[in-house]
Order: structure tokens, then C-alpha cells, then sequence
């Protein structure tokens, strides 16, 4: 995933506040694309490099979870040309990239509504999945044909499930109840969230697991992410004051 390289640098320096858990809604493929007169499929082959660095980034300083929107359930809506295009280089991908996440220790995990892709795509899925499952490094959540919506809904179906077998009592269901039902209740929620493209939206990815995530978003289209505009995005983190709906703590006058 670097120049030639299998082993990934650590020597650079590491911002001041390190996020345990940063989710990034991928934004700009298309429009990268656009202003280089070339077809939406090519801005998509540019992301996953961009992915790469970001992994990457994640793995020199020490970020434990690295949530991606990869393909949310609207996207299904779009030119059946595009949704095949971008099947096609997601089989390429994981073929071409599982053995280097492997040796770099990264757990690779495909989240969302998977019985939408074909058996062939389900069945590379699982296998990643599957030979990473040990690795402990860095967790990289893919959320695939997943919607925050689709999410909470899950786990309200799950839980009712539970309550008719008798697992739970229904009239206990509250938020610490209905948590572990939703995907990444085994990481912690995410402390960052990056969105490039220059929207400011959410656009229906983990509304639960943001609800108190420091929000960054940057006019940079995905393809052009790189170290650089990560250090930006963990600088400005790191000038936040995370209050998670409490207020500070009252400075103490000092005795005249």
C-alpha cells in the first residue's frame, strides 16, 4: 500500500490528540472525475488510493478503529453502469489488497445490508473477514449498502426478537439496551467524523454512533486526500473541547 513498500512508516509525527475511532464519508469520486473529462469509474479507481493513504495514516499514529462509507443503500439508485463499475473494482480491491492489510495486522470488516451483493462479492467478503478476524492493530469497518436508518431499525427488529424469545423484558428496552444491537457496538462511537466533497451533511451513516463525534468537513474531493489534509482534519479535532452535553468545570478563584 506505499511506494514499494509492505511495511508502513512510523516515523512522522504524530498529531497532538489522537482520535481512538475516525468514520470518513468518501466524498468527491465523481466530481473528481468530471473535471478530468473522464468517467465517474475513474474517480472511483482514484479514491482507493486515497483509502490507501488513509489506512495508512491510521496505522502510523495509532488510530484503533477507521470507520469508511463506502457504499451507502441510496447509492443502489444509481446508473446500473456505475453500481457494476464500482462491484467490479470492489472484487479487484480485495483481491489485491487483503494480503498487505493482513501483514500489517488491520481487521477488516464489511458492514450494512450484504445479502444486496452478489454470491461471488459476499463470498470475498466473508473470506476477508474471516482470515483478518485475529488481527488487532487497526479495525477498518467498510460500510456497504448501509444506511443509519436500515441500522437503527435492525436492531429495533433484533431487540423485539429477543423480547418474544423471552431474552429481555420489553419494558426495559432503552438506549444501553437497544446498544449492542446496532453495528460497531463492539468499538468504541466515533470520536471524528471527516466528510470531503464540501457537503455538510451526514447523509443518514452511523446516526447513532455520531451523536456526540466532532464534525470536519473539507472542500477537498476524496481522491485528493492525503497525509497532509488528515493532519489538518486531527489538528482541528485537537482544538475541540468535547463537553458530550455536560458543561466545563468552573475556574477556581484564586484566594486574594
Amino acid at each position: 500500500m506505499t511506494d514499494g513498500s509492505t511495511e508502513f512508516d512510523s516515523a512522522t509525527t504524530a498529531p497532538a490528540i489522537i482520535p481512538r475511532h475516525i468514520a470518513i464519508v468518501m466524498d468527491g469520486n465523481g466530481r473528481w472525475a468530471r473535471r478530468r473529462a473522464q468517467p465517474r469509474s475513474f474517480g472511483h479507481r482514484a479514491g482507493q488510493k486515497a483509502v490507501r493513504t488513509t489506512v495508512e495514516y491510521c496505522l502510523r499514529h495509532g488510530v484503533g478503529v477507521l470507520t469508511l462509507f463506502a457504499f451507502s443503500s441510496e447509492n443502489w439508485k444509481r446508473p446500473d453502469a456505475e453500481v457494476g463499475a464500482l462491484m467490479e473494482l470492489f472484487l479487484k480491491a480485495l483481491d489485491k489488497e487483503i494480503d498487505e492489510l493482513h501483514k500489517n495486522e488491520v481487521r477488516v470488516r464489511f458492514l450494512g445490508q450484504l445479502s444486496a451483493f452478489s454470491e461471488a462479492l459476499r463470498t470475498r467478503m466473508h473470506a476477508a473477514a474471516l482470515r483478518t478476524a485475529g488481527n488487532a492493530r487497526l479495525t477498518l469497518n467498510v460500510c456497504v449498502s448501509y444506511g443509519g436508518r436500515w441500522d437503527i431499525a435492525q436492531a429495533a427488529r433484533r431487540a423485539a426478537e429477543a423480547a418474544v424469545a423471552g431474552e429481555l423484558d420489553a419494558a426495559t428496552i432503552d438506549e444501553a439496551v437497544l446498544a449492542p444491537f446496532l453495528c460497531l457496538a463492539d468499538v468504541p462511537p466515533p470520536d471524528l467524523l471527516i466528510r470531503t466533497g464540501g457537503e455538510r451533511r451526514i447523509s443518514n451513516f452511523l446516526l447513532w454512533q455520531l451523536a456526540y463525534a466532532e464534525l470536519y468537513f473539507t472542500d477537498t474531493l476524496w481522491p485528493d486526500m492525503d497525509a497532509a489534509q488528515l493532519d489538518h482534519a486531527l489538528d482541528d479535532y485537537a482544538r475541540r473541547e468535547r463537553r458530550f452535553g455536560c458543561v466545563p468545570d468552573p475556574v477556581t478563584a484564586r484566594a486574594s
